[in-house]
């Protein structure tokens, strides 16, 4: 299902609630002000948005149930609803914990680019969204995701870079922005979509999810000077590729950016307010 331009969020939200999750609505105080969690998922990606009022949108899912824990120590334990699950790109690393993540937790919807993973596990995370009658959307650029000042703009895929064999060309790229702050969720995206994204868009700022775990074919230099964020963060575990570059780590540093990575770090937590990024990890 493909829904053009802007998909209002609170609309869904009423007609997919249950008794209990407006229980817990009425009795529970929400947050004021926005959270983003980077969570250690190991060599993976997965971010938790808590909008303020206390919508939680959940942004890939790292490669294994490792996401189980990480969820387990942010929220309550009685508080087992999500309203979206978003898939950047069908690659293990972002979507083998979500298999566990939608077995565990109801999911107001699914977000995810249209593609199917080549991964035979990706067959399994299908399986469950049926199961589960989880509404499934597919948003590509140009779409968005709004609630009430907070938004999600979708800058990328294009039906070009849909169509590719290489699925990193395929991330949902999206820049979420209210009046406090921008931050901007890569994915796994290289180089060149990097350079089309610096020719279509102004992709200035505060907080930027380092592409492709630090990779050395990911943040170019025009693209970490376009960007210019005051916080970087870098999503890695233990791996072979050399994930994160000295290159990348160097152009970051170059720019006076924070450099936050969740293999040094641990889960990196951002509360924003009108004035304030303020910034907790674990290690």
């Amino acid at each position: 299902m493909k829904i053009d331009n802007w998909v209002i969020l609170l609309v869904l939200f009423l007609i997919l609630f249950d008794v209990f999750v407006w229980k817990q609505v009425v009795f529970d105080s929400p947050n004021e002000n926005l959270e983003v969690y980077f969570l250690e998922v190991g060599q993976g990606d997965s971010e938790l948005v808590f909008l303020p009022g206390g919508v939680k949108i959940l942004i890939d899912g790292g490669p294994n149930s490792k996401i189980l824990d990480e969820l387990s120590s942010i929220l309550r334990p009685t508080d087992r609803y999500i309203d979206l699950a978003v898939l950047s790109h069908p690659e293990l690393d972002h979507f083998g914990g979500l298999i566990d993540v939608l077995k565990r937790y109801q999911i107001g919807a699914f977000i995810f680019n249209g593609r199917r993973g080549t991964a035979p596990a990706f067959h399994d995370l299908e399986k469950i969204i049926k199961e589960n009658n989880i509404a499934a959307v597919v948003l590509g650029e140009g779409d968005g995701i709004k609630y009430i000042e907070n938004q999600f703009s979708i800058l990328s895929p294009s039906e070009e870079f849909l169509s590719s064999y290489e699925l990193n060309d395929t991330t949902l790229v999206m820049k979420f922005e209210n009046e406090s702050v921008k931050i901007l969720f890569t994915g796994d995206i290289d180089k060149k979509i990097e350079y089309y994204l610096i020719e279509k868009y102004d992709l200035n700022v505060d907080i930027l999810k380092v592409a492709h775990h630090g990779s050395r074919f990911s943040s170019s230099e025009g693209f970490i000077k376009e960007t210019s964020p005051k916080v970087s963060v870098i999503e890695v575990g233990k791996n072979s590729y050399g994930h994160p570059t000295k290159y990348v780590l160097n152009k970051l540093a170059s720019i006076g950016s924070q450099i936050f990575r969740t293999d040094k770090n641990g889960t990196v937590k951002l509360v924003i307010d009108a004035e304030n990024i303020s910034i907790f990890n674990k290690y």
